[in-house]
């Protein structure tokens, strides 16, 4: 059992992504003869492993502390498309195991379903169940400040869920429920191209349209769990009625459910965006106007959050050959145009492509983080 100030050491050299002795002892305010016996200890457990720097040729480099892969392990379960993604990962984010089984839509039978896949994903790796920390799971919807109800979900069809009690009661782990969005947002900052920001914001650009903010290092959520949520900001006051309620939301300008709309509405031979994107290369005007309105309404959102939030970083997460050529030129152009002259380019905007099995991994890495940031201060 680690004492609190072990727990603490976890918690900084997560955070950091490893320190030196000296470091940790300056950010606990220790002694290095207090901090090295709690050091010492936790290597022999295996937590922790020493690694050393390349020289840089200013004298002898600090040896680094850092996590071991193999010290916490989490599973993550996705909930966004025909089938559950369910997948391991270790402490540094690698996936190790992934499955997948129908989604059941009945919550204490997809309860079941899951649990009873987790024997055969972690034998694969000869991991015990005891080995496991946690499991998260990621959909499309709202979920309360507890991260243990869904509150509503249009695609699962669901309302006061409590999904995260009834996955505890079969499996015997800590469940975290969050959106897409945000548990996309948080495995970007704990194992990906966010690591090092403590203010960004991440889009996720799909059939619908999700952003999650990081502020000072820490998601943020909201009092009740859904803020981020840009879908449904009115970009187009009286345009199309959304699936909300409302009309001219975001989602129903810049989605590719939306995108895919305005084709069947054009009447043009596009089976995909990529098809639509040649098309606009060929000179069609009808494409070219569907991808400029989409491009327009989304850079424009990103220009607002730069405005209001003045992020480090904006985070791209797109479908594969989805955000590509004018679409993206579109959005880039229309970010410069909507932001404040001064700060024109400053935020590095940054695009990575996702696939089912990322949604998964979010889910996991919200089990990682709820781990990392509920350790004591």
């Amino acid at each position: 059992m680690l004492n609190a100030h072990q727990q603490q050491i976890l918690r900084l050299l997560i955070a950091s992504h490893g320190m030196s002795r000296t470091a940790l002892a300056e950010k606990m305010k220790l002694s290095k003869a207090a901090i090295s016996p709690l050091v010492k200890e936790m290597l022999q457990a295996g937590l922790l492993e020493e690694s050393v720097p390349e020289s840089s040729g200013q004298g002898r480099p600090s040896v680094l502390l850092k996590m071991r892969a193999d010290s916490a392990y989490f599973l993550g379960a996705s909930l966004l498309g025909e089938r559950v993604v369910l997948v391991l990962i270790d402490m540094h984010g690698r996936t190790l195991a992934a499955t997948q089984m129908p989604l059941n839509l009945d919550p204490p039978q997809l309860a079941k379903m899951i649990a009873a896949a987790i024997p055969d994903l972690i034998a694969q790796k000869s991991i015990s169940q005891d080995q496991l920390i946690g499991l998260g799971v990621t959909l499309s919807g709202f979920v309360d400040e507890h991260q243990a109800i869904c509150v509503q979900s249009a695609l699962l069809g669901w309302k006061n869920v409590p999904l995260a009690e009834l996955l505890k009661q079969q499996t015997g782990l800590e469940v975290s429920l969050e959106n897409d969005a945000k548990a996309l947002a948080v495995s970007e900052k704990i194992f990906g191209v966010a690591k090092k920001a403590r203010n960004f914001t991440l889009i996720s650009h799909g059939d619908g349209i999700g952003s999650a903010h990081f502020f000072q290092g820490q998601l943020h959520r909201g009092a009740h769990g859904a803020a981020g949520e840009i879908a449904h900001c009115t970009i187009e006051p009286g345009g199309r009625p959304c699936r909300c309620g409302k009309r001219g939301c975001l989602d129903t300008l810049a989605s590719l459910t939306a995108i895919r709309e305005s084709v069947r509405d054009k009447a043009l031979e596009s089976e995909s965006i990529a098809e639509l994107e040649a098309l606009a290369v060929k000179g069609n005007s009808a494409a070219i106007a569907i991808l400029h309105q989409a491009g327009n309404a989304l850079g424009l959102s990103i220009a607002n959050i730069i405005q209001m939030n003045d992020p480090e970083l904006i985070v791209i997460a797109h479908q594969p050959d989805s955000f590509d050529g004018l679409l993206k030129t579109v959005v880039m152009q229309a970010v410069d145009s909507h932001v404040l002259p001064s700060i024109i380019g400053k935020t590095p905007i940054a695009s990575m492509v996702i696939n089912e099995e990322s949604w998964a991994r979010a889910a996991a890495s919200v089990a990682a983080y709820r781990f990392i940031i509920h350790l004591p201060d």
